[in-house]
């Protein structure tokens, strides 16, 4: 990928006023991203709308729920992530949770409209002796009608072919950063095997869903690094979930400075304007954002959000609050009729 360049802010922002769609089907370099965080931000958000509306509905947001059916002890040692067994946090480790919680939670998650319901494990990867039960979580969860998506760290092609086969829609496995910066967030897993993996997931057929955590300490290029990895990616993901650190104590960066909210909002306008067909989802930190802010978001790009009161260890909003500020924004919930909603 071509480095970014030294520009003025002038000099970025002229490139990206020659970066009109068309160039959408080709490669990003990571100027030209960084070009677009540049434009002044009611220039932004006009041409991030612009994109999302050829291709979206912009008055319907899809729900996804998430679940960790195996929290804790997690070999890696992701500098944000409370699970891993590296840091001392609060969070404990436990076994992989029983067929029938995980089916009870994914009906209860239905009735509340979500239509794709996400199951994470805190590994490195899966072992074999694990693969029957994930197998089988997949198959009851599909059978309920719903979308499934599962994270579980890398997998290798044998793996990806039995989570096809059991009816996976979505394997989640992020990217979380550029990969110049990566080093500085994880050391024992490699940008390489993280593509590996999508290569894999890619390869047998599952849809990809792939994207980030901005406010780890990264300066823009950065996050533009990260964007033009997603987008060049070939087809880029067809979800791409968008993380603000939520700081834990005990993880490395449990001190990172807060991520100023319209730097946010930027990113979410950048992954629209270079996945214009992608989901791009409001993730963990969404707790912190206030409604104003979630709708800046929504009117960026943003058409889907995790739903339901936790997002694996971490705090999420309410559901009964996402429901009222979905009301209040005329936004309808995607595969769900209005008498559905309670509107």
């Amino acid at each position: 990928m071509t480095p970014v360049v030294n520009a003025s802010p002038e000099e970025l922002r002229a490139t990206a006023r020659r970066l009109e769609p068309p160039l959408l089907a080709g490669r990003w370099r990571v100027d030209e991203v960084e070009a677009l965080f540049a434009l002044p931000f009611m220039d932004l958000l006009h041409r991030a709308h612009g994109v999302h509306r050829e291709h979206f509905d912009p008055n319907e947001i899809q729900l996804s729920t998430l679940l960790s059916v195996k929290t804790g002890g997690c070999a890696e040692d992701c500098g944000y992530c409370s699970q891993s067994a590296h840091f001392d946090t609060e969070v404990k480790a436990s076994k992989l949770m029983a067929l029938d919680e995980v089916v009870d939670a994914a009906q209860a998650a239905r009735a509340q409209g979500a239509t794709r319901f996400c199951m994470g494990a805190a590994w490195r990867s899966p072992k074999a002796r694990d693969m029957g039960r994930i197998v089988e979580m997949v198959r009851e969860v599909k059978a309920l009608g719903m979308e499934t998506c599962m994270t579980l760290g890398m997998l290798d092609a044998g793996q990806a072919a039995q989570l096809r086969d059991a009816g996976l829609d979505y394997y989640n496995h992020n990217l979380d950063t550029a990969p110049d910066y990566y080093g500085q967030v994880i050391t024992t897993r490699s940008y390489q095997e993280r593509l590996d993996t999508l290569d894999n997931v890619r390869a047998a057929g599952i849809h990809v869903c792939s994207g980030g955590i901005v406010g780890m300490g990264e300066t823009r290029t950065h996050r533009a690094g990260l964007i033009a990895e997603l987008a060049n990616l070939d087809p880029y993901p067809e979800s791409v979930p968008i993380n603000n650190l939520v700081p834990v104590a005990g993880t490395p960066l449990a001190d990172s400075a807060p991520l100023d909210p319209f730097e946010f909002v930027r990113t979410i306008a950048v992954a629209r304007i270079t996945m214009p067909r992608t989901r791009v989802r409001l993730s963990a930190g969404r707790e912190n954002m206030d409604d104003a802010l979630q709708a800046l978001c929504f009117m960026a790009g943003a058409n889907s959000i995790f739903y339901g009161d936790r997002l694996l260890t971490t705090p999420n909003p309410t559901s009964g609050h996402d429901r009222a500020l979905l009301r209040r924004l005329d936004l309808r919930v995607a595969g769900m009729d209005e008498a559905d909603t309670g509107r």
